[in-house]
């Protein structure tokens, strides 16, 4: 074809032919798309599937088109596959990775939000964290509450004073005894320390 067309035309068609194949790409995925999204709402409709199961599926469908569509777009340009794959399993790991050191933080913080919403103490109340049913756990005045921890102000005779951050996620791992009034505390603890 290049023989048919004048010199000039030469350098255009080195750009033009992958344009018009990523153009053809872009219009066959839009069009598989399009039919697929019709011929779902026909089987939903014929079958009487739940709306939420349709829009699933549609959204799935959608995904893999376009995906597909973009590494066969990829492939027009010159990446190849091998240098995607490797590429995708490194983000991945990375991904992977960040995620398993940030969870024990976004934990927590999540937790925090639960523990604002829930109400399960308030500020100043006196409350123990315990291990299970029997054994005795941390205990102290709540004062103060941040998105990692609750501080405790220690009042017993032994530690009375000190203070301990508990992560906020293990306020939901373990069973909680809250007391508003410190009078009515175990061990005699007077006032708000």
């Amino acid at each position: 074809m290049k023989d048919h067309l004048p010199t000039w035309t030469h350098e255009w068609l080195h750009y033009g032919v992958p344009a018009l194949q990523i153009l053809l790409t872009l219009l066959a995925a839009w069009l598989l798309r399009l039919v697929a999204r019709r011929l779902m709402r026909r089987v939903g409709e014929h079958y009487t599937l739940p709306p939420e199961m349709i829009m699933g599926v549609r959204r799935a469908f959608s995904f893999m088109v376009y995906t597909t569509a973009l590494l066969v777009i990829l492939s027009i340009v010159g990446v190849k596959a091998s240098v995607l794959w490797t590429a995708f399993t490194g983000f991945a790991a990375v991904g992977a990775v960040a995620f398993f050191a940030a969870w024990s933080v976004l934990s927590n913080i999540f937790c925090t939000l639960l523990i604002f919403t829930t109400r399960p103490f308030r500020l100043h109340d006196y409350i123990e964290l315990l291990e299970n049913g029997e054994k005795p756990g941390l205990k102290g005045r709540v004062i103060d509450v941040n998105l990692i921890y609750t501080t405790l102000q220690e009042t017993d005779g032994h530690h009375e004073g000190t203070v301990l951050q508990i992560p906020n996620n293990m306020f939901f791992q373990r069973t909680v005894r809250r007391w508003r009034d410190p009078s009515q505390a175990p061990g005699g603890i007077q006032g708000d320390g």
